[in-house]
């Protein structure tokens, strides 16, 4: 099979091109309680669309910038590409970081939306809305 490489000028074509000529294949691994867990490249395409799907569905659209807070985990990834789908930016923050060091990025990067790994994350984005109110 021949493939345009050419064709995948961005990281969210590229995907996808894997994901149907490599499918079934590893695309990445996380450690999960010791154990090691592998995301086929169709596993990871599809949560990406999933993801994009439903950030579309709560109004992220081209331009906009969004604050991704997690740890470093393929989600995290998945966000992050399914946010470049939709045009959008995203911006990752320490997720070790306090409420505090939250605000000067969100502030600064005039983040509208945001993604959050847990209620721990979601309580320090609550702690300075009043500071960041876009």
């Amino acid at each position: 099979m021949s493939i345009d490489i050419g064709t995948c000028d961005t990281f969210p074509k590229l995907l996808l091109m894997h994901a149907r000529v490599r499918g079934a294949l590893p695309a990445i691994r996380e450690k999960d309680l010791g154990i090691w867990q592998t995301w086929t490249w169709r596993q990871f395409a599809d949560e990406v669309r999933a993801l994009a799907c439903a950030l579309a569905d709560q109004g992220l659209k081209r331009g906009d910038h969004m604050a991704l807070v997690g740890d470093n985990r393929p989600r995290v990834y998945a966000a992050m590409c399914a946010a470049q789908c939709l045009g959008a930016i995203s911006v990752p923050l320490y997720q070790d970081a306090v409420g505090g060091e939250m605000a000067f990025p969100i502030q600064n990067a005039e983040i509208e939306h945001a993604l959050a790994e847990d209620q721990e994350q979601v309580d320090k984005l609550l702690e300075i809305l009043p500071r960041c109110p876009r």
